[in-house]
C-alpha cells in the first residue's frame, strides 16, 4: 500500500478545477487505495481526459434522491476526496479497471458550466490542521482511537505481527484516521461528516465517538454493509 501511495504526487500546476465522479455508495479518503470498475461513457470519458492531463479524479457521494436524477447532475455533497490514478487496466470489452490513490481533500466552491460529458467543478483544497495548543493530547487521541479500532478487526488479524506493526506506528493521526474511517463500514453520513473536517482533532474525537457508540450497538449499520467484512469490499460504479 505505501509503495502504491508513493506514485500519487501532486502537481504543481493544480488549476483548482477538477473532474467530478459521483457515487451513491462510497465516500473516498486520503492516504488509501481504491479500486474502480469504470463503465458509463461519460465516466470513460471522464478517465481519458485524466488519463491525458493530470490523472485526477475527484470522487463525491450523491445526496439523498439522487436515483430520479441520475442521468441529469443530481446533487452531491459538497466535500469530496481528490484521488490519482496510479494504475490503468482497459478490458477488452471498452471497460476499464483503475486504482485511485486518494491524495486530498476539498471543497466545492462551485460546479461548473458543463464542456465534457461529465461533470466538472471549482474546489478549494482542505489541508489538515493540527492546532497548536491540542498538541500534548494528540498522542493519547491516537492510542484511543487504535484501542477502539481493535474492537472490530478479527483476532486473527489482530494478532498478526504485520498489523501489530502497522498500529505501532507512529503515524500522523490524520493519516491514521483517515484510513480508519474508510476502513470501517460506517454509515455513510458519518464518512461524509468525516471528510468534511479538516481539523484532524475534531476529526479524531468524531471518529472515536462514532466507535464508541457502535460498541454500545448505539449506531445503526449501512443497509449495505457485508457482516463483519473486514477489509472492506471495494466499490464499484
Amino acid at each position: 500500500m505505501t509503495n502504491l501511495l508513493s506514485q500519487a504526487g501532486w502537481p504543481d500546476d493544480f488549476s483548482g478545477r477538477v473532474r467530478l465522479f459521483p457515487l451513491p455508495n462510497m465516500v473516498f479518503f486520503p492516504h488509501v487505495v481504491q479500486p474502480l470498475h469504470i463503465f458509463e461513457p461519460r465516466y470513460c470519458d471522464m478517465l481519458q481526459d485524466a488519463l491525458a492531463h493530470d490523472r485526477l479524479i475527484a470522487m463525491a457521494l450523491l445526496e439523498p434522491g439522487w436515483e430520479h436524477q441520475y442521468q441529469c447532475r443530481p446533487a452531491i455533497a459538497p466535500a469530496v476526496c481528490i484521488g490519482k490514478i496510479i494504475s490503468h487496466s482497459p478490458t477488452d470489452d471498452q471497460r476499464h479497471n483503475i486504482l485511485l490513490a486518494g491524495v486530498k481533500r476539498a471543497r466545492i466552491i462551485r460546479e461548473l458550466e458543463p464542456r465534457q460529458p461529465f461533470r466538472e467543478a471549482e474546489v478549494e483544497l482542505l489541508e489538515d490542521l493540527y492546532p497548536q495548543d491540542e498538541a500534548q493530547q494528540r498522542s493519547e487521541l491516537a492510542e484511543r482511537l487504535q484501542t477502539l479500532f481493535r474492537h472490530f478487526v478479527p483476532q486473527g488479524l489482530a494478532a498478526q505481527e504485520s498489523f501489530q506493526q502497522l498500529m505501532g506506528k507512529q503515524l500522523p493521526l490524520g493519516v491514521l484516521t483517515d484510513t480508519i474511517a474508510y476502513t470501517l463500514q460506517l454509515p455513510l453520513a458519518i464518512k461524509q461528516q468525516l471528510l468534511a473536517e479538516a481539523n484532524v482533532d475534531i476529526r479524531c474525537r468524531l471518529l472515536s465517538r462514532c466507535l464508541e457508540q457502535k460498541i454500545q450497538g448505539q449506531v445503526a449499520e449501512p443497509d449495505d454493509a457485508p457482516d463483519e467484512d473486514f477489509p472492506p469490499r471495494f466499490s464499484t460504479n
